[in-house]
């Protein structure tokens, strides 16, 4: 898991995604903060990352093949970073 990746995947959506009440879309996946913005979230499905100030992080996701797609996603969005 590289952290920085998904910061980077995070921001990567926020700047180009279309807006969707709290949340930025782009492609399959989503991204939003909290209210102070010190925790970030990634989603896709019914998954949600939770990225966590200094460096910590947390998936929530129901079916392990949903992780391993959203995996996936993030490696393939590498590319285009």
């Amino acid at each position: 898991m590289n952290l920085t990746l998904h910061l980077n995947v995070y921001n990567h959506i926020v700047s180009n995604g279309e807006k969707q009440g709290d949340k930025y879309v782009l492609g399959e996946l989503s991204a939003w903060h909290d209210f102070d913005g010190y925790t970030c979230y990634l989603g896709y499905k019914e998954l949600t990352m939770s990225l966590y100030f200094h460096g910590k992080f947390a998936y929530d996701y129901e079916k392990d093949p949903t992780r391993e797609e959203f995996i996936a996603l993030i490696e393939k969005m590498e590319s285009e970073l």
